[in-house]
Parts: C-alpha cells; structure tokens; sequence
C-alpha cells in the first residue's frame, strides 16, 4: 500500500461509499421517523402507489435490492396492512390498502424532507449531480460484473 490506512480509505471507492451509505441512512432513518416506517418501505409504498399492480420482480429492479428480499418486506406491510397482493400467474401483484393509501402523503413529506436535509447541506444542484452521478457509477460497475 505505502500510504497511511486513513489516506487509502479515503481514496478507496468501496469504503467511501460505505461511510456515505451509513450516514445517508441514519439521515433517512430519520426523515422518515415520522412515517412508522423504515426508508425502504416508504420505498415501496411510493411504488405501488405509482404503479398499482407492481410485480414483486419489478420492485426489486426498482429498488436494486435481491427479490427475496423484497418479498418478506412485502410480507410485513402485509402484516401492517399496507398492502395486500394478489397472484396472477406466477407473479405476486401488489396493491396498496385505504391505510396505506392515507399514509403516501407522510412518505411524501418525508421523501421530500430527506432531499431537504442532505440538499441544504450539498445544495439542491450539487445533491442533484451527485446522486445522477453515483447511479450512473453504479450502472457502469453493474455492467462490468
């Protein structure tokens, strides 16, 4: 290596990215706090309000998170009573009840509030790069794998 730990981690793309990830979810824990619910429920809840009828299959490209995952996250807004799905086919269709219908306003509010927090900081330009920037870092290393 030949530089001092600190200097090579900060230098390194997977551990900055780590750091980032940890503070970015604490940030998000958060603004969500007021919603009952983890960022990544809020999540999901923002997406099957968009697209009623969203496969479990496509919220996992969606959020880029493994679709087993996703399925007990489904499973346990089941549970709340967020959403209900049905199955046609071989695919798991997911809707949003009346009472997670009436909570989309509240992730609203605290998506919007996250953006806020991280863009008062960065400002609303610079937060906005960065995040298209990072995606699309992410989409060049995912082709590469």
């Amino acid at each position: 290596m030949g530089k001092p730990i600190s200097q090579s981690l900060n230098r390194c793309l997977f551990f900055t990215v780590k750091k980032l990830d940890r503070i970015m979810d604490k940030i998000a824990e958060e603004a969500f706090k007021q919603t009952g619910l983890s960022p990544t429920y809020g999540f999901i809840i923002l997406a099957v309000n968009e697209q009623p009828g969203i496969t479990q299959k496509e919220l996992a490209e969606l959020l880029h998170t493994a679709p087993s995952t996703i399925a007990r996250f489904v499973v346990k807004l089941e549970n709340k009573k967020l959403i209900y799905t049905e199955q046609s086919g071989r695919s798991t269709l997911s809707y949003l009840t009346d009472e997670g219908k009436i909570l989309v306003k509240k992730i609203d509010e605290a998506w919007d509030n996250l953006h806020n927090i991280y863009a008062d900081v960065l400002g609303k330009e610079e937060s906005d790069d960065l995040a298209l920037h990072i995606s699309e870092i992410g989409d060049q290393l995912k082709l590469n794998e």
